[in-house]
């Protein structure tokens, strides 16, 4: 395989170092001596830390969506069984040692100003997030189907959350079973 050019190093490692230290925490010198680059040359593929930043968010959505993308390939015509899929792989990320959550969460958390790129981004694909889970919610029949939407998304998002508070023994193992309770509960409330 030809080698990766400077930019793709880059994107690399300042992926691996933002989700695991923080976009805030993790400076350009250590991306640029971890990525055997200099520094114009990482200044000739992002103009900025925050466009790098940026650019590491757009890729972790890329990468968030199309692993939803597999869990609805795995049931097309079950949107419940889609969310419990979903959220298994949640569930099973979560509770991998080095799992952080979810790195737009982290990055929203970390970035207050609105107009903030990395911020752009992760605002952007939540909100995408919490109009598939009413789509969701809608498909499953749901009579409101905008607050399961929105109960599933802070499952969603406690689950990641609670990656930071819980080192061992994580509440998101629990994330499947709690969602199959706010789905029946909510489609049952129907009745």
């Amino acid at each position: 395989m030809p080698p990766k050019r400077a930019a793709e190093r880059i994107l690399d490692v300042a992926e691996e170092l933002f989700y695991r230290e923080g976009i805030r925490a993790v400076g350009i010198e250590e991306i640029v001596r971890e990525a055997g680059v200099t520094k114009p040359s990482l200044y000739r593929a992002f103009a900025s830390k925050d466009d790098l930043a940026a650019a590491y968010l757009k890729r972790y959505d890329v990468a968030f969506w199309e692993r939803f993308a597999a869990a609805e390939a795995e049931f097309p015509d079950d949107p419940r069984a889609q969310v419990l899929a979903f959220f298994g792989r949640v569930e099973r990320r979560a509770a991998r040692p080095a799992s952080r959550g979810c790195g737009l969460t982290n990055a929203a958390a970390e970035f207050a100003d609105e107009a903030h790129p990395a911020r752009l981004v992760c605002i952007a694909s939540k909100a995408a997030l919490r109009q598939r889970l009413r789509e969701k919610a809608l498909a499953m029949g749901a009579s409101d189907a905008e607050g399961l939407g929105d109960g599933l998304m802070m499952l969603f998002e406690g689950a990641n959350a609670g990656t930071h508070a819980f080192p061992e023994n994580r509440p998101a193992a629990s994330l499947v079973r709690a969602a199959e309770w706010l789905i029946r509960g909510a489609l049952a409330a129907q009745d």
